[in-house]
């Protein structure tokens, strides 16, 4: 079992700077930050967004990963995201993990254009955006001409540290996107119950995880992957709660977690308030003993 944090990009960086340092002295194995213009009860207050937060992040740290879940066609094509995610590489020494998603509804699909996208239209365009993604940080030059994207002799100079890319942590629910993961990812991604918004205890969470890692090894074996070769990424906080309500509650949610099949279990970083309101003090708690449920 690996262990990551979930930074909310609220803080001015000279606040900001001190959580990514402590995620990294508390021994988290990779510390994530989300990708939006606004988000659900944040729209009115600060915010900030994911490029040059993980930029400084890359800056500030030297052994924890890094990433962010996720970016989406909502906000960034292909190409600029691309060249974005060399670069924080390249700061970060190779430690940059690229989690991908096909996005949702929100403030973020409806800001920059008259009518958001259908469902299936956003499951569309998420194929070529990881396909075209995917070949834009493998090769030197690529031309795309797909239905949704287009590229033309991009030239991608400097390659990924990382080879032959970043890895990719692919956010699914749905048979399509589970076989993305199983074909272009390092990780998929799970928050539980799809398009829940609203947190509840993580025991309600299992059965719908159980199911989701089971239709995962279903579609790896379709596409000949070896299902033990892709990490099982499951987000706390957004719907799954109570997880960082004590350390005992931590111990328990994570054996019952990998029971289920899950390999990293990312957090929230506590807040004063809703969302992600908790204790720092449980959390340096929990920190402490991470190499123990490692070892579990």
């Amino acid at each position: 079992m690996r262990f990551g944090i979930q930074i909310v990009p609220e803080d001015r960086w000279r606040t900001a700077r001190h959580k990514w340092r402590r995620a990294e002295q508390l021994g988290f194995d990779h510390a994530w930050t989300y990708d939006h213009l606004n988000w659900r009860t944040f729209r009115a207050k600060d915010w900030f967004t994911a490029i040059p937060t993980l930029t400084a992040a890359a800056v500030e740290t030297e052994r924890i990963g890094l990433g962010v879940l996720v970016a989406s066609p909502n906000l960034r094509h292909p190409v600029s995201l691309a060249k974005d995610v060399t670069a924080i590489d390249d700061i970060a020494g190779g430690r940059l993990i690229l989690g991908l998603g096909s996005g949702a509804e929100g403030f973020d699909s409806t800001m920059t254009r008259r009518t958001a996208w259908s469902r299936r239209e956003r499951t569309e365009r998420f194929k070529e955006y990881v396909e075209l993604t995917d070949l834009l940080l493998r090769q030197p030059v690529t031309t795309f001409d797909g239905r949704y994207y287009v590229a033309h002799e991009v030239h991608s100079y400097p390659l990924c540290q990382q080879q032959p890319r970043v890895p990719f942590a692919i956010a699914a629910a749905g048979t399509r996107g589970l076989r993305l993961a199983a074909e272009y990812g390092s990780y998929w991604v799970t928050t539980g119950e799809a398009n829940r918004l609203v947190s509840a205890a993580y025991e309600q969470a299992l059965p719908i995880l159980r199911q989701q890692v089971e239709a995962l090894e279903k579609v790896c074996a379709e596409v000949g992957r070896d299902p033990a070769t892709l990490a099982r990424l499951l987000i706390c906080g957004p719907s799954v709660g109570g997880v960082l309500e004590s350390p005992a509650a931590f111990a328990d949610a994570v054996g019952r977690f990998a029971e289920v099949g899950i390999t990293d279990v990312v957090v929230q970083w506590p807040r004063p308030d809703e969302p992600f309101q908790g204790r720092l003090e449980v959390l340096e708690k929990v920190a402490e003993d991470l190499d123990r449920h490692r070892i579990a």
